[in-house]
């Protein structure tokens, strides 16, 4: 309605040819019905999940202020389980492999969220105040977006019109398209929802949102950026390195053992699971041997649900090394800067003067060799040597009692970087703001600062940091949480050469040492390591290694086998990178 397109048309054979099955499958990610149970994380009380118990994939989130109340009162009565994973499943809403349907919640999905995810907005019991119809409109906002083909947030019309996609892609889905690029609304006060439509039709945007996008570094152009590319392997997971085990605590072990001795004709778990018999065979096989499990901590309590897990778990496809590439648009999130405020002028013009700033003493060597070369004059000379000392490094700007500081940092990808001290802030998204990563650039902008820094020993390095809902840089490993594969993104990767030595070194200064780190780790050692020793991967002539390392407080708080990848300063950082003597 909004604007004005009635060619939408749901084709009603195919609403009346939805099944129960369907909807378990496509909407509660399971294949049967059963009891809901509760999913919560102790360090974050603002977030619960909801999943059937006859399922290992959650299907739902509440995403509110404090879950406390709630897991009193409402939720009452109902099974609740303590995940034991780190990812939060609203930050990964927009990933591929996330399994929430259904988001449950108010305030939290209007204000500086941005997600192409939601299709159905059902508005229950909102009144008709001035906050009210804030909420409606801006929620809207989130449900409108789109990006029917990767990085491309226009309609698939729009995107063949300008020859963006081709026509074998449009032919396909041209007549099935428009009910996906068409939001849903709903709601319980139908006067409500009139005036949010009368609304609409006074905007085409919602007001108080910009897009900034900052530039990419000068300094880089001839010097190569590598990043790793990915295909899905030809063999499942089960038949790859032995790392990659199937996670089970001990009391689930003792369960599936007596299971395996109580059920002994195979056709009956042929029946009862649905699967293959070389699944079974896999699994009497595992049991006996005890090879292909490790020591988990999460319990099932469900033997049918975890039977049914473990042959999941002997389907899924990892993902493997295929070739180096040179980096084109896999970092993107510097160009989709959101900032939901009114007026963002003197933003802009510090984020465009810092974005100038040179090197001073640099720039002066380079004025001085120009005027002895004669190709400036002493009047240019003189006005190039008062702008160099306007230039500025760092701007500072405040909104809403919250404070941003605009950098110029020597050797990132893209200028300037944009920080904050307040992880909480809400009116931009996209910057720097978790502690550890502010304290890990602030740790390497002071040892930039010394005389004896060993960056000089390399030729040349950049850096870079890394989103994970925008980027497309990350290291794939088997997350036994969710039984999937899936994909670890650091805050920062590294390009460091000396010589024909090359290093793509991926960083994450809040690496902590507990088994979801382990397991990314196992998950960058099946691809990079042979034998414990890094892989040398050869590109027109460099010989290139791929590292990993995690940041710690106190590196000998991780066990034995990991302490390798873990370092406590940027010196030692340079350090695990670059040895000189080997």
């Amino acid at each position: 309605m909004f604007e004005n397109d009635n060619a939408m048309r749901i084709d009603e054979a195919v609403l009346k040819n939805v099944t129960k099955d369907d909807i378990l499958s496509y909407v509660y990610n399971s294949d049967s019905g059963g009891e809901t149970e509760v999913l919560v994380k102790q360090s974050d009380r603002k977030e619960l999940a909801l999943k059937l118990k006859a399922s290992d994939r959650p299907f739902a989130l509440i995403k509110i202020g404090d879950i406390s109340g709630w897991l009193k009162e409402e939720l009452a009565g109902y099974e609740i389980q303590e995940r034991f994973e780190d990812e939060s499943y609203f930050e990964n809403l927009n990933k591929e492999e996330s399994d929430i349907n259904i988001l449950m919640g108010s305030r939290s999905f209007y204000e500086g969220w941005d997600s192409n995810r939601p299709n159905v907005i059902n508005f229950i019991n909102i009144g008709m105040g001035e906050d009210a119809k804030k909420f409606i409109l801006q929620s809207v906002g989130r449900g409108v977006r789109i990006e029917p083909v990767k990085s491309k947030r226009r309609r698939l019309l729009q995107l063949y019109n300008s020859k963006e996609i081709d026509q074998n892609l449009f032919d396909k889905v041209k007549d099935k398209v428009l009910p996906i690029e068409t939001l849903f609304i709903f709601g319980t006060n139908r006067n409500a929802i009139a005036t949010v439509i009368q609304e609409l039709k006074k905007e085409k945007e919602r007001e108080g949102e910009t897009t900034l996008s900052l530039f990419e570094n000068r300094q880089i152009g001839k010097d190569k950026l590598l990043v790793p590319k990915y295909r899905p392997a030809d063999h499942p997971l089960s038949k790859t390195d032995e790392q990659v085990k199937f996670e089970i605590s001990a009391e689930d072990l003792k369960v599936l053992s007596e299971f395996d001795e109580f059920i002994t004709d195979d056709r009956v778990i042929l029946m009862r699971y649905n699967t293959e018999p070389r699944k079974v065979k896999f699994l009497r096989e595992s049991l006996a041997t005890r090879n292909n499990f490790k020591n988990g901590e999460k319990s099932f309590k469900d033997v049918d649900l975890l039977i049914q897990r473990f042959f999941d778990y002997l389907s899924l496809t990892p993902e493997e090394f295929e070739e180096l590439k040179e980096l084109e648009e896999e970092i993107r999130h510097f160009k989709n800067i959101k900032v939901y405020l009114e007026d963002i002028r003197e933003m802009q013009q510090k984020i465009q003067k810092v974005s100038q700033f040179k090197d001073p003493s640099q720039l002066v060597e380079e004025l001085k060799d120009k005027l002895k070369g004669g190709e400036i004059s002493i009047d240019e000379y003189t006005e190039a040597i008062t702008q160099c000392a306007q230039m500025v490094r760092e701007e500072k700007v405040k909104y809403n009692g919250k404070q941003l500081r605009i950098k110029y940092v020597t050797n990132h990808y893209y200028l300037p970087i944009i920080l904050s001290d307040d992880e909480k802030i809400d009116y931009i998204k996209h910057i720097i703001k978790t502690p550890s990563e502010v304290k890990f650039i602030d740790d390497l902008e002071s040892y930039l600062s010394s005389s004896d820094s060993k960056f000089k020993d390399f030729d040349w390095w950049f850096f870079s940091k890394l989103d994970e809902s925008l980027d497309e840089i990350y290291i794939p490993y088997y997350n036994p949480n969710v039984n999937k594969i899936s994909r670890f993104y650091t805050d920062f990767v590294f390009w460091l050469k000396k010589g024909d030595d090359y290093f793509i070194v991926f960083v994450d200064p809040k690496g902590t040492e507990h088994t979801s780190a382990y397991r990314k780790i196992d998950g960058y050692k099946a691809l990079f390591e042979d034998n414990g020793k890094e892989k040398v991967f050869n590109y027109n002539g460099l010989k290139v290694k791929i590292k990993l390392l995690l940041r710690s407080d106190d590196v000998s708080k991780a066990t034995r086998e990991y302490r390798r990848y873990w370092f406590d300063n940027i010196e030692g950082m340079l350090d695990m990178i670059y040895d000189k003597t080997s």
